[in-house]
């Protein structure tokens, strides 16, 4: 194998909710380029078979159980993931919360959840692995999971669609901080993209964004995971402070699917 096989091989990374879904597709496709994968996921027994099958595949993955809205965690991750493997290269913030609910009665306890996961979870897992990243003194990627919920209103989302463009300023932000100690910081933003959850909300999902997005289809987690592994890898080693879009056009017209 070359590196052109296994671009990430020597590598090790921590991506966080990634039991399912768009998280899931990365942390496989990272550890099955040659990456050691820690994979976390707020559902211990998820985080384990998720780890499990990408073990199964071929690829270096432990799975760790664990609330990203809890500072200790966060920390632990990054200490378990640098201990077992040696060093740490990468980190994916991907684990977050979609609450939906109206501003005039918007609980704040969910709002303070929300915060809490969303970008207590992204910002200390980023210090936390910069920290060990300018120790080990060879740099090192970190990636934030925004949104187009970012760049355009959707109805009952302001708390959510907030919480995603502060990853893109903390992304933009971290990137002068950072790139000294040869870190990169960038962010992708998934347009509707379809995931367990995603199909459990709305059994016709894939027929509604379908018919809104100009690429006629949503997203799936492979079209997000291939542009985060493109932003980890050496390919983009001068890409900052960056967010990518991906959500086949949809930004560019922006309309509500029939069913919203």
């Amino acid at each position: 194998m070359n590196a052109d096989t296994l671009p990430f091989q020597d590598r090790s990374a921590v991506v966080t909710g990634a039991g399912e879904g768009i998280g899931f597709e990365i942390a496989r496709r990272l550890a099955l380029q040659g990456a050691s994968v820690l994979l976390n996921d707020v559902r211990e027994a998820r985080a384990a078979e998720a780890a499990a099958s990408i073990r199964h595949e071929g690829g270096t993955c432990i799975g760790t159980g664990g609330d990203v809205g809890d500072v200790d965690v966060v920390q632990g991750l990054v200490d378990e993931a640098a201990s077992t493997f040696g060093r740490l290269d990468l980190a994916v913030a991907n684990a977050g919360l979609s609450l939906w609910s109206d501003f005039f009665t918007f609980d704040p306890g969910d709002f303070n959840r929300l915060l809490a996961v969303n970008l207590g979870g992204s910002f200390f897992l980023a210090q936390a692995a910069a920290r060990h990243m300018r120790d080990q003194a060879s740099g090192g990627k970190i990636l934030f999971l925004s949104s187009v919920t970012g760049h355009r209103a959707v109805d009952q989302g302001s708390a959510y669609g907030m919480t995603k463009r502060a990853l893109e300023m903390l992304a933009r932000s971290l990137s002068v901080e950072l790139a000294p100690h040869g870190i990169g910081v960038n962010a992708v933003a998934p347009g509707a993209t379809v995931t367990p959850r995603t199909l459990d909300e709305n059994p016709n999902y894939v027929e509604d964004w379908s018919a809104v997005t100009p690429t006629q289809r949503p997203a799936y987690p492979a079209d997000i995971a291939q542009a985060a592994l493109f932003l980890l890898s050496p390919a983009a080693n001068h890409i900052t402070g960056q967010t990518l879009l991906i959500d086949g056009g949809w930004t560019s017209v922006s309309p509500s699917p029939p069913n919203s």
